[in-house]
């Protein structure tokens, strides 16, 4: 477990310092392209003052304070989580650690700019609409995408597992557990 954990620490850490660095970099070139690479995305530096993909542009000073309190909240729980519910499953781990990194990058934004450095400028493609974000939101996009996909499918404890030894095993626990809970049952009668 304690390796299991600096390797993901490690991983958080790095992630921290590329998101932390590309929009250092990014935003002290101030650089605004008009044209889009591949007719999809250009970089274009933007504060965003609102919340994750620029929903909540517009909002109060109170909403967003009120944002921040609850990402440090998240950034406490993604811990909690990683050492408890997901403490024995590695892959989902290093999605939390990726989780994690795109949350502090954002966070620390918020807190120490009041707002965080967009520049990932995507535009609209069929009917997703456009919207501009930053590498810490890719990492939040990809590491949350991923975890549900191993909740779902991955391992003996998937909600659904994909192959089948998983589900044997799953089954083999799962009678184990009924006949302890017989046994138990038993005992207090």
């Amino acid at each position: 477990m304690k390796k299991t954990a600096l390797a993901c620490a490690l991983v958080c850490a790095v992630l921290l310092f590329l998101d932390l660095i590309s929009k250092t970099v990014v935003f002290s070139m101030d650089i605004h392209q008009t044209q889009y690479f591949l007719d999809f995305v250009r970089i274009n530096c933007h504060r965003n003052e609102g919340m994750m993909l620029g929903i909540g542009n517009k909002s109060p000073g109170w909403v967003m304070d009120l944002v921040t309190a609850l990402t440090g909240v998240m950034i406490v729980g993604i811990v909690v989580l990683f050492f408890t519910v997901f403490k024995r499953n590695k892959p989902a781990g290093v999605c939390l650690a990726i989780i994690e990194a795109g949350a502090l990058g954002n966070f620390i934004d918020r807190v120490c700019l009041n707002y965080v450095r967009d520049f990932i400028d995507v535009q609209k493609i069929l009917f997703i609409p456009g919207y501009i974000c930053n590498v810490a939101d890719i990492y939040i996009m990809v590491g949350a995408v991923v975890l549900i996909f191993i909740i779902l499918f991955i391992g003996k404890g998937a909600v659904f597992p994909l192959t089948k030894k998983w589900r044997e095993q799953a089954k083999i626990e799962d009678a184990k557990k009924a006949e302890s809970k017989k046994e138990k049952k038993r005992k207090d009668s």
